[in-house]
């Protein structure tokens, strides 16, 4: 009895002892690919690089972004709140590779800090910290494509017309360009000529959303003879009169009555 015991025992430790080293290599295999193509791509990058073939020739750039939600509309300071995803697409020449050569490692997640990136920026911010951003993984296929999408906390300002009150539209403009590059270095283009992405927006209870067109502007100053791109997104917007009409306007006219019958 004891001996057949010990022969189970001996059994199952030698079967999870083979397992284990059967699927030890697999493991090892595909982690060692991915650290050999980091290695060979992020060893010799310079971050500081504009990623094109020829220096005269513009990067091009797909810029959009999504509206996840309206938080605030600040009428005394003149200021938007929003929750969107911007989303940027560019190629990047230096990040390459077969992927029969580093065991058929498609993509790869890459900190921004790691690689060149546009320096896009809101220019009507009103955040403390300018950019309100998360700086999320650079999402890199093998083709060199680069996908980066990161969420954020937009403040922006915006000219709110409070004349037609409670029955007045807003039109609240963002606009994004580069910082630093020229329309002869960095090319803007609007993703979607419809403009924003609405398919994720959740339901504001003292707004409703008409529309987030796009358009890009391409703007000459006299001091230099390179164009300077934006694209411009406007939020437009309408009050809902409902709320106002039973909780402020029906209550000012019942008091109002009140005091004229009691004369």
């Amino acid at each position: 009895m004891r001996h057949q015991l010990w022969i189970r025992r001996w059994t199952i430790f030698c079967s999870v002892f083979l397992l284990y080293f059967l699927c030890q290599p697999l493991c090892c295999k595909a982690g060692i690919h991915e650290k050999r193509l980091l290695h060979d791509l992020l060893d010799p990058y310079n971050v500081l690089e504009r990623p094109v073939v020829n220096e005269s020739d513009p990067l091009q750039l797909s810029f959009g972004l999504t509206l996840m939600q309206i938080i605030d509309v600040d009428e005394k300071n003149q200021l938007l709140v929003t929750n969107i995803w911007l989303k940027l697409e560019w190629n990047d020449m230096n990040l390459r590779w077969n992927t029969s050569e580093y065991g058929g490692v498609k993509d790869l997640r890459i900190p921004p800090h790691r690689i060149w990136k546009p320096d896009v920026l809101m220019y009507n911010s009103a955040d403390e910290g300018f950019d309100g951003t998360y700086p999320t993984n650079v999402v890199v296929r093998n083709n060199g494509s680069c996908l980066y999408v990161p969420p954020g906390i937009f403040k922006s300002t915006c000219k709110i017309d409070i004349t037609w009150f409670p029955f007045d539209d807003q039109r609240c403009e963002m606009k994004f360009g580069s910082w630093t590059y020229d329309g002869f270095q960095l090319d803007l283009q609007l993703q979607d000529e419809a403009g924003g992405d609405i398919s994720s927006f959740v339901t504001n209870g003292e707004w409703d959303l008409l529309g987030v067109p796009g358009k890009r502007n391409e703007i000459y100053y006299n001091c230099c003879p390179e164009p300077y791109i934006d694209i411009t997104f406007a939020i437009i917007i309408r009050r809902r009169t409902l709320y106002y009409f039973f909780n402020l306007i029906v209550p000012c006219v019942l008091i109002a009555s009140m005091a004229l019958l009691g004369f």
